[in-house]
């Protein structure tokens, strides 16, 4: 490093706040402090702004409907089409030869869809749908890479009227047919495999195996092609291929269907504090008003941008700010079939350049692992048309910030530390880039028009620096509607906390740990409940630990989240082998790793699987997982007096660190 670079690195670890360049706040979306007081003063009303950036069939009557809370409705009486919002309306207004998809395969083949071609291939698709016998509200499970043929099938979902439900392409066959039992969804579209560091991995096997598990009938399925010749299947009967349908259905126009603002959109199955995933229903009106939005005021995107957000859309980052939200807005949005290191660490910085991309969206864990790379992948490219950028799904410590900051951005880039859930639908808790000052770790204010606060147990306000939870304080358009078939969950997951149901107070609770400063800044301290953030990925401990002690030979089994380098968080098994199979440990891990590929994917792989004869635990039994935790991440071990049998802390942490 270079003396001017050690000066450069040495005053940006000292400054704890950045403010805009002026050159960016001249150009952005949302510029007048006056927003926050204005959202605030004209509450509900506010959320019009949001509705105003989309074209409704029928104007709606009420902004808020809260009759029956939580079960709020927004935009009530009013009437539209996601895919019209998302298409023909731009292709209307003269920019159907503006890209909308910039697709970007492992291998270096690229794919363009202007908005013309993107709208053409979507009417094919819902045509083939309606063929093969898809009706509104018929829920569809999207199986599939991010390749394009996945947001054409959500797109042409959402253009019938039958919401879809994606399901992330690196989760195990079980975890396909979990979802699709629980969604009753009788149709599924998926594809013959994707690229992985060159490989080609078949991804049809898993779906068909997936299927036989289905409890019910599954009426038809559709192959995409994305493999070729390099992995080729016999399509078995009932299955057809995606290509020779949209020929078949080339040129046909499909009517949007209009769709009631408070209709299921799509389905999103996140995980929770029990082994089923839970069903999040999101609906048309809301759901794109607020991503829009969102996607406006705190990405800044506007129509001429190409905005790339590395995400996967098998998640909601993915939904919110790769598909709905962007095309939305009538921008391009960029996909990556791939990895960020294959074939060479520079890969996304190469896209960057190439694809002279303006906004860019990406997550800590990513930014971890560029750090750790070295600077000198990213000074290899011209990075100079970034003039945002984003970080979404953990929080971002100081230091990746910075770095982020000077080496990504320039230190002429804003960024913007965005907290929000797979619940929310779109972001809560962030900076408005043309607004205000950042400060590296904490995510920032509430946005206009949500009340976000930072509470202790008894639901009062901290006072700031102090630790406290995360509570929202009143409805916003993006919020899940329900539970899907599961409206007493729903409550009790998410609202009974800190709610009073006799005041009809209603206090949504996301169970994540957080600390307010004496600017109104939050920073997020993480999850408080049994759920691990895993590169941003949300996974139940209890769906991994019902996988391992499924394993023939283990009695008992504690998962919990552990500090990591680059993932933020890892998986770590503690477990107790059955008499008798204590000299089969090295066998029982393999199986125990394999238990938990085959149940959920290797997204949810462990860092470590550690045998130990006995658990820590409370005299009533309880597993002192925050041991555990604690043993994982290396921390200082808390107070072991409530346990029946501290000696075995210090017997575990021997054996980690011996490891």
């Amino acid at each position: 490093m270079s003396q001017e670079e050690a000066s450069l690195e040495a005053r940006l670890e000292e400054q704890a706040e950045f403010d805009p360049p002026e050159s960016f706040v001249e150009q952005a979306n949302v510029t007048d402090p006056g927003i926050y007081e204005e959202f605030e003063e004209n509450w509900p009303d506010c959320w019009e702004r949001a509705a105003n950036l989309l074209s409704w069939d029928e104007a709606y009557d009420t902004v808020l409907e809260d009759d029956d809370a939580p079960f709020y409705e927004w935009f009530t009486g009013g009437e539209l089409n996601a895919s019209y919002n998302c298409l023909d309306r731009h292709v209307e207004e003269g920019a159907k030869n503006r890209a909308a998809i910039k697709w970007e395969g492992e291998l270096g083949e690229t794919r363009t869809y202007t908005y013309g071609e993107l709208l053409n291939e979507v009417e094919a698709f819902a045509a083939t749908l309606r063929e093969l016998g898809v009706e509104e509200d018929d829920i569809v499970t999207l199986y599939m890479p991010m390749v394009p043929e996945l947001p054409i099938a959500m797109l042409a979902c959402a253009r019938i009227g039958a919401p879809h439900s994606v399901v992330f392409a690196g989760f195990s066959a079980d975890a396909l047919a979990t979802r699709m039992n629980s969604a009753d969804s009788e149709y599924l579209v998926t594809c013959d495999g994707y690229y992985r560091r060159g490989d080609a991995l078949d991804h049809l096997s898993k779906a068909t195996e997936g299927l036989e598990s289905v409890e019910h009938e599954v009426e038809e399925v559709v192959v995409v092609d994305r493999l070729g010749e390099a992995l080729e299947h016999s399509l078995a009967d009932g299955h057809h291929d995606y290509d020779e349908l949209v020929a078949e259905h080339e040129g046909a126009s499909v009517d949007p269907v209009s769709r009631d603002a408070e209709d299921m959109l799509f389905l999103m199955y996140t995980s929770g504090t029990t082994g089923k995933p839970k069903g999040v229903k999101h609906t048309t009106g809301g759901y794109l008003a607020y991503t829009a939005w969102t996607s406006h005021a705190v990405l800044d995107v506007k129509p001429e941008d190409t905005y790339w957000c590395s995400a996967d859309i098998g998640w909601i980052t993915g939904h919110s700010y790769i598909v709905y939200g962007p095309l939305a807005l009538g921008t391009t949005t960029v996909m990556y079939e791939g990895t960020p290191d294959y074939p060479e660490k520079d890969r996304l910085w190469e896209i960057v350049e190439t694809n002279r991309v303006d906004v860019f969206y990406t997550a800590p864990t990513a930014i971890r692992a560029f750090m750790k790379w070295g600077s000198q992948y990213p000074d290899r490219h011209d990075l100079s048309s970034l003039r945002l950028l984003g970080t979404v799904g953990e929080p971002i410590n100081p230091r990746a910030w910075k770095w982020y900051y000077q080496h990504i951005g320039g230190e002429e880039c804003p960024i913007v530390d965005t907290w929000w859930q797979t619940e929310t639908g779109g972001m809560m808790i962030t900076t408005l880039p043309g607004i205000n000052t950042m400060k590296p770790g904490s995510a920032g204010p509430p946005l206009p028009g949500i009340d976000a606060r930072v509470a202790d147990v008894n639901g009062e306000e901290v006072d700031p620096g102090e630790a406290g939870y995360v509570t929202i304080n009143n409805p916003w358009p993006g919020m899940l509607r329900t539970l899907y078939n599961n409206d007493e969950r729903f409550i009790s997951e998410y609202w009974e906390e800190y709610s009073d149901e006799e005041a009809d107070e209603w206090v949504y609770f996301p169970e994540d740990g957080a600390k307010l400063d004496e600017d109104g800044y939050v920073t997020i301290l993480g999850r408080v409940d049994d759920v691990i953030n895993v590169s941003g990925h949300r996974l139940g401990t209890m769906e991994i630990e019902s996988a391992v002690v499924g394993v023939e030979g283990i009695a008992e089994a504690a998962v919990v989240g552990g500090e990591h380098d680059v993932k933020g968080e890892a998986v770590y098994v503690y477990a107790i082998p059955e008499d008798g199979y204590e000299d089969q440990e090295a066998e029982l891990e393999e199986q125990a790793e394999q238990a938990i590929l085959d149940s959920i994917g290797p997204i949810a792989k462990p860092e470590q699987v550690l045998f130990t004869h006995e658990l820590p635990k409370t005299r009533s039994g309880k597993i002192m997982r925050r041991l555990l935790e604690d043993i994982a991440s290396g921390n200082e071990l808390g107070n072991t007096s409530t346990l029946r049998n501290p000696e075995v802390v210090d017997e575990i942490a021997e054996q980690v660190e011996s490891d």
